[in-house]
């Protein structure tokens, strides 16, 4: 018996070894099938396991030296040694602090709203579904983006704040992170396609336990874009666009490849700054935009002007563009909410399909003739 010992031994820990390695190949077979659920977002992506997902934000800000990840799991489930640096968050959430108007309409679509507890500025809010909330006081003002208050933030103990940054430096998030509360940082306002911003909808799917419908939601946004794009894939181009509006002594144009340039693309115009190179905008002195667009004959104003005649007194060099003098000036952010926020600001990133029929129907009016504008208005 004593010479059959070490032989046991060994098979033994053969088999040990062996169902060691069948598990150890299990989880790299798990691994290997897990994917990344994001299509068109840049900066975000989310990866499901069995236990848990990984959610990681890269680019949140112009030239962010680092990514953020992070880790959301159920209560009782097991994160591997290797994530355990990472925040961490239980899900699905039960309560939330979320700092930008465009994560709203998310909530919204996905029913739960009345998960908010707190925003900064409420007043900024224009949903009258999230109004009503404010109203009765179940979602509190906690301050500014960048004075929030850090007090009135730990006694609400919301399970997570969801908010964004502008640059590498801020004291701001530092700060809630010091007090023990959970931050995620998100970038949704750095996508540049329209699709792709609309796409963050799936994030808070992933934190409210809503994967399926969060993905069921957006697919039918891309539907309806894609509708909408196919209804002028074979009109001409016709409409010569002149964009924006001075801001001070600068007249600030959308580049080439940025959120709204990719609207008018999609819509089928002629865009004057299309090739413009670059995402965001350009200043230009006013002298500059009327020699290229004089002749425009559809001018898409920014600001929230009601009328031809504010806009002329904001400036009255405005009526020497032929747009102008033709009253073919239309605008998208007019629209406000009880207290004053921007319908558009709010909505249009998590609805581009309603954005690009806005669009279409400014240029090419006869495909969408009963469609009736949710944010362009035309200024009379």
């Amino acid at each position: 018996m004593r010479h059959l010992l070490p032989k046991m031994i060994f098979t033994a820990s053969f088999f040990i070894l062996i169902g060691c390695k069948k598990n150890e190949n299990a989880a790299i077979v798990k691994a290997e099938n897990a994917t990344n659920s994001i299509e068109y977002a840049t900066g975000l992506s989310i990866v499901k396991y069995e236990d848990y997902s990984v959610v990681t934000v890269s680019n949140p800000w112009p030239n962010a030296n680092k990514d953020f990840k992070y880790i959301l799991k159920e209560k009782d489930a097991k994160v591997p040694d290797s994530l355990q640096t990472y925040t961490t968050v239980q899900v699905p959430l039960s309560s939330v602090v979320v700092t930008s108007t465009t994560n709203i309409p998310f909530l919204e679509m996905l029913e739960v709203e009345n998960k908010l507890v707190g925003f900064p500025h409420t007043d900024y809010i224009s949903s009258e579904k999230t109004r009503a909330l404010i109203d009765k006081g179940s979602v509190k003002n906690v301050g500014q983006n960048e004075k929030l208050n850090i007090e009135q933030l730990i006694e609400l103990s919301p399970d997570l704040i969801v908010t964004f940054g502008v640059d590498n430096n801020n004291p701001m998030l530092d700060n809630l992170k010091k007090s023990g509360l959970k931050v995620l940082i998100q970038g949704d306002w750095m996508e540049q396609s329209p699709l792709g911003k609309a796409e963050w909808i799936k994030l808070y799917g992933a934190l409210f336990g809503k994967e399926e419908q969060a993905k069921e939601l957006f697919d039918k946004i891309v539907q309806s874009y894609n509708q909408a794009k196919k209804l002028v894939a074979d009109k001409p181009a016709t409409s010569k666009v002149l964009y924006g509006s001075m801001y001070e002594d600068v007249w600030y144009v959308a580049k080439g490849n940025s959120w709204v340039a990719q609207f008018m693309d999609d819509a089928k115009s002629n865009y004057l700054w299309a090739d413009l190179k670059g995402t965001g905008s350009e200043g230009l002195s006013f002298e500059k935009v009327l020699d290229k667009a004089k002749t425009a004959n559809i001018w898409i104003a920014s600001g929230s002007f009601k009328s031809l005649d504010e806009l002329q007194k904001a400036n009255p060099h405005y009526g020497e563009f032929d747009a102008f003098k033709n009253k073919s000036v239309y605008n998208f952010e007019g629209k406000l909410g009880a207290t004053g926020g921007t319908v558009y600001y709010e909505l249009a990133p998590s609805r581009p399909d309603l954005v690009l029929k806005d669009y279409i129907k400014i240029f090419h009016p006869d495909l969408l003739a009963s469609y009736e504008f949710t944010f362009a208005s035309k200024l009379n």
